[in-house]
């Protein structure tokens, strides 16, 4: 089965860092990243730009309204996502246990629904 893997964290933790705990932390991904691949569980994964970057976009009374940012301020925001095939949830959760920013914000485990077609 398949689960996303939302990663939460404070940017401006990350903005923070010095550049020793910032540079092992992306060691540690990169790491983690390696290992899902070579155990063929990773299906994709990648971290996204600063929410400063991002934009929001509804339809409302058929126009596009589009915001910059992100559409809620939130004190973690979403930093990145991985996509692992895992046998069950605890798998899962097990997986992204593992995922450095756990011990610094938050991982979101959810299952991914598979459509049939």
């Amino acid at each position: 089965m398949q689960y996303m893997i939302l990663i939460y964290d404070d940017e401006k933790v990350w903005g923070s860092m010095k550049d020793a705990s910032r540079d092992e932390m992306m060691a540690s991904y990169f790491a983690y990243s390696k290992e899902m691949k070579e155990a063929g569980v990773m299906r994709a994964g990648d971290a996204l730009q600063p929410t400063a970057t991002a934009t929001t976009v509804r339809l409302r009374q058929g126009k596009t309204l589009v915001t910059d940012g992100p559409f809620a301020e939130t004190k973690e925001q979403l930093g990145g996502y991985y996509l692992l095939n895992a046998r069950d949830l605890n798998e899962a959760i097990q997986l992204a246990a593992r995922i450095p920013a756990a011990r610094l914000g938050s991982v979101e485990v959810r299952p991914v629904i598979e459509f049939k077609t």
